[in-house]
């Protein structure tokens, strides 16, 4: 039985390939629209912004400036508040760099939490080390969710809460709200992971509270190589760029150097012009769907799936009990079967599922866990996506299951 889904027609990818493919938290696959875009910048458009005044030189100026718009537009923020960068790992990074570098001391202290992926883990590790600073974790209750107990280690002495708004491994959907106002009653400033959450929900960088804000454009539809950080135009004025070089300068001498306002003095070099086009037009194609409808689909398809896959006694699932806490994401494994095993057989039915440690060591560590398979929807999935699943993991388990019923 097949089933109907409008948006599958406009990935050329899914399109074409008798494939099920649940990997879209790695990356998603890119729209006709957003590829012919770009094939459009490079064939008829490109040239090099800020540097010259020929009009196809302007003309990428102003391209590259609506882009910015786009995006600031997407998240709510203003236009001298977005940074492109290659990608949140990146973006992170820059901020740890630049901001951290310059407010962390020694015996200070940063909360993360235990579900962060390993770019907004190990950048904070290494500046807590260096500042001789203090790293600390929120926990999870049973339900895969920080109870309000793990926010009383947001005090006086932390300086910084870098937090994901949606779990790359559990899909849990963090309130960051509820911890930014605890964060910032006792001074600290708020960076949110939200790579996970701009293909799936509205963000509004006010609402959420939040000081800092990283995303990634693949994981939504765009190219790959194009990020953003959005930061507060106070605190972007007061950091310093990590990289120097062309376009974020403003006067050079042989012994002294300043530097362009922001955002420019954050984006050292020629930038991914086709790629921050590329995102413009990934945003304009979620917009034209609309949040409503891609709830609906993705929603739709992420219940079937959790109801077909809980159907199966010998299915483990790490969800939270809350489907309305839980987005796009879910991890499970077949009992007794090594996820990289029940991967490659999927793989060999064409369902394109992940399976490792999701670049979250600690998280799977915590669960005790060594690796999960991983089934991410994205709008262009349906019910029949699921069916092709479910169907393979039962292959799956009569393959193994005369050796783990031993």
């Amino acid at each position: 039985m097949k089933f109907e889904n409008p948006y599958r027609q406009d990935f050329p990818l899914i399109a074409k390939n008798d494939c099920a493919y649940l990997d879209s938290g790695a990356t998603s696959q890119k729209p006709g629209v957003v590829i012919e875009r770009m094939k459009r910048f490079y064939e008829n458009e490109n040239a090099n912004p800020h540097r010259s005044v020929y009009k196809l030189s302007e003309n990428a100026t102003i391209l590259y400036s609506n882009a910015r718009h786009t995006v600031a537009d997407f998240i709510k923020a203003n236009d001298d508040e977005i940074v492109f960068t290659k990608n949140a790992t990146e973006a992170l990074n820059l901020i740890a760099l630049s901001y951290g570098n310059s407010v962390i001391e020694k015996d200070d202290e940063i909360v993360i939490s235990i579900m962060e992926h390993h770019s907004n883990l190990v950048p904070w590790q290494m500046l807590a080390k260096n500042k001789e600073a203090k790293l600390k974790y929120l926990y999870l209750n049973d339900d895969y969710q920080i109870p309000d107990s793990e926010l009383e280690k947001i005090t006086s002495k932390t300086k910084i809460v870098s937090i994901t708004l949606v779990s790359n491994v559990l899909g849990t959907i963090i309130d960051v709200r509820k911890i930014a106002d605890i964060a910032h009653k006792n001074g600290a400033k708020v960076i949110v992971d939200a790579t996970q959450a701009t293909a799936h929900m509205s963000i509004d960088v006010n609402n959420l509270g939040a000081d800092f804000l990283v995303f990634s454009g693949h994981k939504m539809y765009a190219p790959l190589g194009i990020g953003v950080l959005y930061g507060k135009k106070e605190l972007l004025d007061n950091m310093n760029p990590v990289l120097f070089g062309g376009d974020m300068i403003e006067y050079v001498y042989e012994q002294e150097t300043t530097f362009a306002p922001v955002p420019n003095k954050f984006e050292a070099g020629t930038q991914n012009i086709g790629g921050a086009i590329g995102l413009a037009s990934a945003i304009e194609y979620i917009q034209n769907i609309g949040w409503n409808k891609i709830e609906e689909i993705e929603s739709g398809v992420m219940n079937y799936a959790l109801d077909k896959l809980s159907s199966l006694p010998y299915v483990e699932i790490y969800s939270p009990s809350n489907r309305e806490k839980q987005t796009a994401v879910i991890s499970f494994n077949i009992k007794n079967i090594h996820p990289h095993d029940t991967a490659s057989f999927l793989s060999s039915e064409n369902v394109c599922v992940r399976s490792g440690n999701h670049c979250a060591q600690p998280l799977l560590r915590y669960l005790g866990l060594d690796s999960t398979c991983r089934a991410t929807i994205s709008i262009y999935n349906n019910k029949e996506d699921v069916d092709r699943l479910v169907s393979a993991i039962q292959n799956v388990y009569n393959k193994f299951k005369k050796y783990i019923e031993r």
